[in-house]
């Protein structure tokens, strides 16, 4: 088994926090992880983008070579764009479908969406509007990782266990909002 993750947004949507809740569901399992991470311009709206490997055997680089990856997650539609060149043939990808518009040059929406739904294994996710609804704008990240834990190999109730360490310290109401965005994000993604 192994499953190699591009993570990409902009500084502030909680690329690693999703990093984070899938590695301690990998560590959970007792499975090897890997993980590359760029944030340096994170606190200014800056591209944030990190390599995720997963495997049952040993990982020797952290990052994952062009054309590998098995899947694309972005809280960002155009950073998706960026990506694509890591995706292999048979990968996936599941974006955000609001913009986090940061450039006053950026592009049009519409335009980026055409070129996502180019992929053949895409899903497109109003994550911001389904979070909002659950009462949290700020946890569109685990509605965006809700909607690729299919993809994932990766039990769901490990992702869960996953949030509830990761936000823990929170409280409980945090906790329980984070478990509401991920569990709406899986069941609003296909089967």
């Amino acid at each position: 088994m192994k499953c190699d993750i591009i993570l990409a947004g902009v500084g502030g949507q909680g690329i690693l926090s999703i990093a984070a809740t899938i590695g301690l569901a990998a560590v959970e399992k007792n499975l090897f992880l890997k993980q590359s991470e760029v944030h340096g311009m994170s606190q200014r709206g800056g591209d944030v983008q990190s390599h995720f490997r997963l495997s049952d055997r040993e990982i020797h680089s952290d990052l994952i070579p062009y054309g590998k990856a098995d899947l694309i997650i972005s809280v960002e539609p155009m950073e998706v764009l960026r990506y694509l060149p890591w995706l292999s043939p048979e990968g996936g990808l599941v974006t955000n479908s609001v913009p986090y518009v940061n450039i006053p040059d950026y592009p049009d929406k519409d335009e980026i969406l055409k070129e996502v739904r180019k992929v053949h294994n895409s899903f497109i996710i109003d994550a911001d509007s389904i979070a909002k609804e659950l009462g949290s704008s700020r946890s569109g990240n685990m509605v965006i990782l809700g909607a690729a834990s299919s993809y994932i190999a990766l039990p769901f109730e490990s992702l869960e266990n996953a949030v509830r360490k990761l936000f823990g310290r929170k409280g409980e109401e945090v906790v329980e909002l984070n478990l509401k965005a991920l569990r709406a994000g899986r069941d609003a993604a296909p089967r």
